[in-house]
């Protein structure tokens, strides 16, 4: 069935009132364009849910079960744009945000979108070293919610995700494997690896990539910091994984390039996490519904050109 709200609330009035006409002037529409809707609505239900006679409309034994449903749904209606206009008038609050430290590359400017239209919310902001160290923030309820790649398993949460979140193979500039163009996953095995620490999201991406393809990388380093892994990659200390998110600079001034490897980017998603046994206050709800609603036009149009200006530096390699 393909039921409008507006047929719902014209069903609910009709049977209120128990006229068109009056209905009418309660909706402020012609009595015609009653009669229109209860006709489309009774033809989606395929039953009568009025009995007429003369101008006089009351319900008909179906039309008394659907009228339980309508109310129903048009409370939820209601509830909903509740919550939206509250979320809109929201002018005061505390909110506290845990992010693992790959994700302080894109959390300030949605944080900032959002302040405009919230200048009265008072934002917390606490960057976890790794993912251990967030999980642990989230049980002892020192955020409201957290941003990260890969949701704990280890505590009930509620994930819900919001954007893509892609991993990229990285090498200096001038590196050997920039001239092959397209390049199977064994290609990596001879080159030094750097890999960040057991537990983090993109370690964890990194192992299972290789165990996919049954390849065991050259890992020389385990570094706990993007930062100091994209330096030690500049100076050809090896090459690492790591999100696209984390790299624009360094690939808009050419200090970093792109390996196209087969099956690559590996693509994941970003969430936002909270946990279900603790109820949001309304600025955590507010954040929480403009991250779903904005942050995956936010990141498109951040990763959009940078995977751009990689394919057109790799197409020319593929066709030579």
């Amino acid at each position: 069935m393909h039921i409008t709200f507006r047929q719902l609330q014209v069903f609910a009035e009709v049977a209120r009132q128990g006229s068109s006409q009056s209905a009418a002037a309660e909706l402020h529409i012609t009595p015609p364009a009653i009669s229109m809707q209860l006709k489309e609505l009774e033809a989606q239900v395929g039953l009568p849910l009025f009995d007429r006679e003369g101008r006089q409309l009351t319900l008909s034994t179906a039309g008394e079960y659907f009228l339980v449903h309508a109310k129903r749904m048009l409370g939820a209606l209601r509830d909903a744009e509740g919550f939206m206009t509250s979320f809109q008038r929201l002018d005061r609050g505390v909110l506290t945000i845990g992010m693992v430290s790959t994700a302080k590359y894109f959390v300030p400017q949605l944080l900032a979108r959002f302040h405009q239209e919230h200048p009265g919310i008072e934002v917390r902001l606490r960057v976890a070293l790794n993912r251990e160290q967030l999980v642990t923030m989230m049980k002892e309820g020192e955020v409201d919610l957290s941003v990260m790649g890969r949701p704990p398993r280890e505590i009930a949460t509620r994930a819900e995700p919001f954007a893509a979140h892609p991993l990229v193979f990285v090498c200096p500039p001038g590196h050997p494997l920039l001239q092959f163009g397209h390049l199977p996953v064994e290609a990596l095995v001879p080159y030094a690896f750097l890999a960040r620490e057991q537990g983090s999201g993109t370690r964890a991406a990194m192992d299972n990539f290789f165990t996919e393809h049954h390849v065991g990388p050259n890992l020389s380093m385990e570094v706990s910091s993007n930062e100091t892994i994209k330096q030690s990659v500049m100076a050809g200390l090896g090459l690492s994984l790591l999100s696209l998110h984390t790299i624009g600079l360094e690939l808009q001034h050419g200090l970093l390039h792109v390996l196209d490897i087969e099956d690559t980017p590996l693509m994941r998603s970003w969430f936002i996490v909270r946990m279900p046994s603790r109820q949001l206050s309304p600025a955590a709800e507010a954040f929480r519904y403009f991250i779903i609603q904005h942050g995956e036009a936010h990141l498109l149009s951040h990763d959009a050109p940078l995977l751009g200006a990689v394919r057109a530096r790799q197409e020319p390699a593929r066709e030579g």
